[in-house]
């Protein structure tokens, strides 16, 4: 069984609550639950871990490397300008899908760019929280 850290970075454990209109009122918990359920339904086992710090994020994501096979990252506001965060998805090598569940390009400008994106397989952008089990799927189907 392939295995998948999903990764949700700063204020996404405010999911259900923030901005509504925007991100929907699924939970984060609830989130990770259905991620689960899709992984478990491709063979894949899913871990999550969700932080508001970018250290945290980038010591999970050194921690990855060896442990899982793939990662789906919503980096939140730090893709638009954490270059740290595309240097650790480099240096660990795991094939990553990012995911964001509005569309970044069409909504301030400031979002519109992610310095992460290149560091990754696929960027999956306003599929709302399906997007997610589109990552597992590119994760699947990658070597």
């Amino acid at each position: 069984m392939k295995s998948v850290l999903l990764l949700n970075g700063p204020n996404l454990n405010l999911l259900g609550s923030r901005e509504p209109e925007i991100y929907g009122t699924t939970t984060l918990p609830e989130l990770e639950a259905m991620v689960v359920e899709w992984g478990r339904g491709l063979g894949i086992a899913v871990a999550s871990f969700q932080s508001n710090h970018e250290g945290a994020l980038l010591d999970r994501i050194h921690q990855a490397a060896g442990e899982v096979d793939g990662l789906v990252i919503n980096a939140g506001a730090l893709t638009h300008y954490s270059y740290a965060l595309y240097d650790a998805l480099v240096a660990v090598g795991l094939p990553t899908v990012e995911v964001h569940i509005s569309d970044i390009h069409a909504r301030e400008e400031w979002r519109q760019k992610s310095v992460i994106q290149p560091a990754c397989l696929a960027q999956i952008t306003g599929e709302g929280l399906d997007g997610y089990r589109r990552a597992l799927e590119i994760l699947s189907e990658s070597a």
